[in-house]
């Protein structure tokens, strides 16, 4: 237990290059400061891994303790005459915080413009109406899940798919929790292939640590982890047929052109951090002038043709956007990264890396990914900055992105799916198909180590 807490006290991004004097910098292992520090934040993600059942919103606790914990690190340095140090260390948290900030806050803007232009809603429809068995059903949500999810997130993808789920087999309980079971494991499995499916391969990139085009080396083994589960799974439905239908949806004015306009933004992320060289949250940005730009049009042209998008305004999807998510990481960066200010960054460094070894490092992360959250385990690792290879970053980026499956509540894709199903979908259910899905996990695992195996000797940069 120890050493899990030690886990979850890094740095998410490294103070140390942030411009300080290193020498000036105290270590707060063994003091009552950094104790305090260390049992707050404890005691703020207990209240996180719990939301489910106390309904107290993630970012509260981790925002308070943020504060109390920079609080207990400035007022001990003003003791010491020590004043800027601190200072310079934080102001590194909050820019690198404001573009993971940024990026994201354009993401799921569009994803809010695309579900107001009915695109998800006319998406499931069709899928609804179109008289799948329920064996297909499962493959089908499953495979889009897959594919969808390196686009618009896992946790978007889930949410889609559930609903075509919820919507078929509604009164079918076996089916429902199978596949969304099914859904979880493949919205996960694909979003640990790109950049833009999850926020733990969004940090690694970002980072610069893996290219874009790099990512695309887990596919198979991202595939690999989707797959052997399913197969598995497949045999414990049965082949029926669902009698269900819903009146058609019809997509809204713009709607397509928003879609077009996401991928143009993505490319634009990509370009500006490919070659030129400047944050993808510039790009992202620039994304977003292309949404406002596309929404003046629509109100414009529909004073004559549709009233009703006189009302479009990207504002509102703005307002729309998952701020808790947001606000969550604010407090899990400025608390994980004040305590990895206070020296716990070295001991857990060695701990990991050197006496476990770095494959053995690497796919516990992803083990630890479903018992606390990918992304403060992801935010250790990429503060720990081990001398890995290419090969290695690339595995720690799997296990961080599909460990997460093991568990229900060990993504945000499990997380918003227990709540969506009602009951049909819980913590135990999932955990009947546990040892399924660790199959995969390690199948994904040997899959990445064999295919990729040239990558484990290329150094990174």
């Amino acid at each position: 237990m120890i050493k899990l807490l030690l886990l979850l006290t890094l740095l998410p991004f490294s103070v140390f290059a942030s411009g300080g004097d290193s020498s000036q910098i105290l270590d707060l292992t063994d003091h009552w400061v950094g104790y305090t520090a260390l049992g707050l934040f404890v005691i703020a993600y207990i209240f996180v891994m719990v939301e489910e059942f106390t309904h107290f919103r993630k970012s509260k606790p981790v925002i308070l303790v943020a504060g109390l914990i920079w609080g207990l690190i400035g007022w001990h340095y003003a003791q010491n005459g020590i004043t800027d140090v601190a200072e310079t260390a934080i102001r590194h948290n909050l820019l690198e915080y404001s573009e993971l900030f940024l990026f994201l806050l354009v993401a799921m803007t569009y994803i809010e413009a695309l579900r107001e232009r009915n695109i998800f809603e006319a998406l499931k429809v069709w899928l609804v109406n179109k008289g799948f068995s329920f064996r297909q059903l499962f493959w089908l949500t499953g495979f889009l899940a897959f594919f969808i999810s390196p686009i618009a997130d896992n946790l978007t993808t889930a949410l889609i798919m559930g609903a075509v789920v919820l919507a078929v087999g509604g009164s079918n309980v076996r089916f429902v929790s199978i596949a969304f079971v099914n859904i979880v494991v493949a919205a996960n499995a694909g979003g640990a292939f790109s950049p833009f499916g999850d926020i733990t391969t969004l940090m690694v990139w970002q980072k610069g640590i893996v290219e874009f085009s790099q990512f695309f080396s887990l596919f198979i083994p991202s595939l690999i982890n989707f797959l052997v589960p399913a197969a598995i799974m497949h045999f414990a439905i049965k082949n029926e047929t669902p009698t269900s239908h819903e009146g058609d949806v019809a997509i809204k004015r713009g709607g397509l052109l928003i879609a077009l306009l996401f991928i143009l933004t993505i490319a634009t992320a990509v370009s500006f951090h490919s070659f030129l060289h400047l944050p993808p949250a510039m790009g992202m940005m620039t994304g977003l002038s292309y949404l406002m730009i596309a929404g003046f049009f629509i109100r414009r042209n529909s004073k004559k043709n549709n009233p009703e998008d006189q009302h479009f305004d990207v504002f509102n999807k703005v307002a729309k956007a998952e701020w808790d998510t947001l606000l969550f990481f604010f407090g899990v960066i400025l608390s994980v990264g004040g305590l990895g200010f206070m020296g716990y960054l070295a001991m857990t460094s060695e701990m990991m890396y050197v006496e476990l070894g770095t494959t053995n490092a690497n796919i516990l992360v992803g083990i630890l990914s479903a018992i606390v959250d990918n992304i403060p385990v992801m935010f250790a690792v990429l503060t720990m900055n081990p001398d890995m290879s290419l090969g290695q970053w690339l595995l720690v980026t799997l296990t961080a992105g599909v460990g997460g499956s093991l568990l229900s509540v060990g993504s945000a894709a499990g997380v918003a799916l227990m709540g969506q199903s009602k009951g049909l979908y819980t913590f135990v259910s999932h955990l009947k198909w546990m040892p399924v899905i660790a199959l995969g996990y390690a199948a994904s695992i040997a899959a990445h180590l064999w295919i990729n195996a040239s990558l484990l000797d290329v150094p990174i940069g």
